[in-house]
């Protein structure tokens, strides 16, 4: 069995390490211990030469050190986190009156999406949550479920630490209960490249960036209007037929450099003129030419959830249309500030930027 090596509490947390699988010099305590104590039986080569030769014990003890080097590499990051305790950290929490609060996870690195339920009674009325300050809507799959459902989306800047999802409710007595379920963040690690591009993009002349400060205005607008209804019909989609990864998403860019905020979208490289399709339903509430973004669509999923689909050399759609799941609405380009033809598709959820791929793999 390959155990991390923990050193006592103190504090907090503890630091653990894994000799093994983290430093060159662990690997080679490894080699070490699988060959010391082992004896060599020399032989003579065909040619004259003496050579030395393991013995059967010591090449089969060899494998097992091989194997167990392996499996420490793989297991690696799993039991690095399993020693840093979280105590306050919870995915299932019991409440008053037969409430129970649960979370896809105990904890979430940054950019992540969580799934949270509350199981309640039927009787229980005026029902709320919030998480960190931020409201999150709850809603229930049918009007006779006792069930519901919120998303709860991890900024990709979001500093590490435990967070509280409170939810209040009205018992049958009509007194207020509060109940909360801690969810811990940890520091994601985002690589940083170095692009270069167009000048006009990393500084914009004056009338240049006055158009984008009003492009960041007209963003802002609209993530913080919450649509109190869902809109989306069943598991949302990536937005290319047959795709179902991408990439860059976090990414810390230092454009002819100069250090830029981070990558909030997953791109995907594609031929220019590839059909976007939706990833779920919803209302359109922009269809522009941004400076940025190029042509950037933004559909409004309701509940706070909006996907954007950026860079589009054609838009088949207009602000205020409702369009469907998988309803084509654009075909990949390279407007705005690009080095190529992608599509960057974003995910928003309530205000936080979190991971597109994410929502995909969940079933809200």
């Amino acid at each position: 069995m390959i155990s991390a090596v923990c050193p006592p509490r103190v504090g907090p947390t503890r630091s653990c390490r894994i000799p093994s699988a983290q430093a060159p010099e662990g690997r080679h305590k490894l080699a070490q211990r699988a060959s010391a104590g082992f004896t060599k039986t020399n032989t003579a080569s065909p040619g004259g030469a003496t050579q030395s030769l393991p013995s059967p014990a010591f090449s089969l003890l060899r494998k097992s050190a091989n194997s167990a080097l392996r499996l420490s590499l793989i297991l690696a990051p799993f039991l690095s986190l399993s020693c840093t305790p979280f105590a306050h950290a919870q995915s299932r929490k019991s409440c008053p009156d037969g409430v129970t609060l649960h979370a896809s996870a105990a904890f979430a690195l940054q950019g992540n999406l969580l799934l949270a339920t509350v199981s309640k009674a039927k009787s229980l009325a005026n029902f709320s949550a919030s998480w960190d300050g931020r409201d999150t809507p709850l809603w229930s799959e049918a009007p006779s479920k006792s069930t519901l459902h919120t998303l709860i989306g991890v900024d990709l800047e979001k500093p590490a630490g435990h967070f509280d999802w409170k939810v209040s409710w009205k018992n049958a007595a009509g007194k207020e209960q509060t109940c909360a379920l801690s969810i811990a963040v940890r520091a994601a690690k985002f690589p940083t490249e170095h692009l270069k591009v167009e000048n006009q993009f990393v500084e914009p002349d004056p009338e240049q960036q006055k158009r984008a400060e009003d492009d960041q205005k007209k963003m802002r607008a609209i993530y913080d209007t919450i649509t109190p209804e869902r809109l989306w019909e069943g598991k949302f989609q990536v937005p290319l037929k047959g795709v179902t990864t991408g990439g860059n998403f976090g990414r810390r860019r230092i454009l002819n450099g100069q250090a830029r905020s981070p990558h909030a979208g997953v791109d995907f490289p594609s031929p220019a003129g590839t059909p976007v399709y939706a990833s779920q339903a919803g209302k359109v509430v922009l269809a522009e030419d941004l400076y940025y973004s190029g042509n950037t669509i933004v559909i409004d999923h309701g509940f706070g959830i909006y996907t954007l689909y950026a860079h589009l050399s054609e838009m088949a759609v207009h602000s205020g249309d409702h369009v469907a799941p998988a309803a084509e609405i654009g075909k990949v380009g390279s407007t705005g500030r690009v080095t190529g033809p992608h599509l960057h598709w974003g995910l928003t959820v309530e205000h936080a930027r979190v991971n597109a791929l994410s929502i995909a793999s969940l079933n809200p």
